[in-house]
């Protein structure tokens, strides 16, 4: 299982554990992943995503799924959420062609 936020992309990091001796250990700190769902409004369906808390909250703050997809570049967005937002854009243009029709 990969240890990777879609939304942010933090992953682990290495640092040491000092104990009161001041001996170091290896250890790992691991981002606060949580497999969800999101309700994407143009898709009309539920999207699994593996996402930080950090990635959610920033989720909430733009507003959704989709104005995270739309708002965000296709350079900077992580490769698991490019197909994404190519199935959303599809999707809001054919939504913006029936409106006109």
């Amino acid at each position: 299982m990969s240890r990777k936020c879609a939304v942010t992309g933090k992953k682990p990091i290495v640092g040491n554990n000092v104990s009161h001796s001041n001996r170091r250990t290896k250890r790992r700190f691991l981002p606060n992943i949580q497999e969800t769902g999101l309700f994407s409004e143009a898709l009309q369906k539920i999207v699994r995503l593996k996402i930080s808390a950090n990635g959610l909250r920033t989720i909430d703050k733009v507003g959704g799924v989709d104005a995270f997809l739309m708002g965000t570049a296709k350079t900077k967005l992580e490769p698991e959420l490019r197909p994404l937002r190519a199935q959303v854009e599809k999707a809001l243009d054919a939504n913006e062609d029936a409106k006109k029709a």
